[in-house]
């Protein structure tokens, strides 16, 4: 099997300098057109393998795209960087990608080393703990192209991608009101989190239409340990004004909930129902199978790097405007919620 050639090999067999091979293959006005006619059929016939690496350091770019996640686990956020991939291999980039485990710390040196030309642009949703952005503004003032999803933030003037996080959580717990529940809690990891805020006002919302009255200890604010949130929704659970609904924020609350319930002697839909934001493969496994709102996140990730890679290819004719761009998510329900 022929692995091809590189390019001082190609220039050994032609008897010709790397320079010339180098200026004849990139089509260069200086070199003649026969020269080029052979030297493209000789790479051709050895299987020339360009070295990208080297051809970026050349163009002073990596031919790469940084990609900051709050964590690995989440489904979604695998899913987005699916998405980003996709068509960044498309265009010859590469991804690099960092996971700040919904550390501000981490998020904070990460950008740092971004600030050193370690990318060509970056994606990013930040971590549950950041509410200083000055790191933030140092990177969009450094002028690399950079676009904000789902966890977005407002005051950079540049692109962000999110999905109907309010109308999403208005129709969930709209949802939960429908087939019977009077007392629906919220289950959330951050409350400075813009999603946090849009999807924890479209609870209240819900239930103020239902004419049902909010109670704050069943807005309860969850942390990064599993099992300490396992127990959190075990008490809450066991108390005597115990909710019959909950909306998790995020998949891995759901998660903890199916947990907690297994600890008491409450069944899920029985006694209590739940529907979570989940890009979860095996919600409709687990027992039972759990109802999900279900983002968009492929098509984010796709979005994202087809607006990233027109800004980077053609950079005067693509401006990564001040816009938030919104791409709805979908409700699948299952057997977590349904009457009995």
């Amino acid at each position: 099997m022929n692995n091809g050639v590189n390019l001082k090999e190609l220039a050994a067999e032609l008897k010709l300098a790397p320079s010339t091979v180098s200026r004849a293959l990139n089509d260069s006005w200086e070199i003649s057109e026969a020269t080029k006619k052979k030297v493209i059929s000789m790479a051709e016939k050895l299987n020339y393998q360009p070295n990208p690496f080297a051809r970026s350091l050349r163009e002073n770019k990596s031919k790469t795209i940084a990609v900051i996640i709050p964590e690995r686990i989440n489904n979604f956020f695998a899913q987005v960087m699916d998405g980003i991939e996709n068509i960044a291999q498309e265009h010859g980039y590469h991804l690099l990608v960092y996971n700040t485990h919904e550390d501000v710390d981490r998020e904070k040196k990460i950008v740092n080393l971004l600030l050193n030309g370690r990318a060509d642009a970056v994606v990013m949703s930040v971590s549950s703990q950041t509410s200083d952005i000055s790191h933030l503004e140092k990177l969009y003032a450094r002028g690399l192209p950079l676009i904000f999803f789902d966890r977005i933030c407002t005051d950079i003037p540049t692109t962000k991608f999110i999905t109907n996080d309010y109308e999403s959580s208005y129709q969930g717990t709209k949802h939960l009101i429908q087939q019977g529940c009077k007392k629906v809690a919220f289950l959330m990891l951050s409350k400075e989190l813009s999603i946090t805020k849009e999807r924890h006002r479209g609870y209240l919302d819900a239930l103020l239409e239902a004419g049902l009255s909010p109670e704050p200890a069943f807005s309860l604010n969850c942390s990064m340990c599993e099992e300490q949130n396992i127990e959190l929704i075990r008490e809450m659970l066991w108390s005597n004004n115990r909710p019959d609904g909950i909306l998790a924020s995020v998949e891995k609350l759901a998660l903890a909930t199916y947990q907690a319930v297994k600890r008491t002697k409450l069944r899920i839909p029985q006694d209590l129902k739940v529907i979570s934001f989940s890009n979860m493969g095996i919600a409709g496994l687990l027992e039972p199978s759990l109802t999900t709102i279900t983002q968009p996140a492929i098509t984010i990730g796709q979005e994202c790097a087809k607006l990233l890679i027109k800004k980077l290819t053609k950079p005067k004719q693509n401006d990564l405007i001040d816009q938030v761009i919104t791409i709805p998510s979908k409700i699948t329900i299952r057997s977590s919620t349904l009457a009995e």
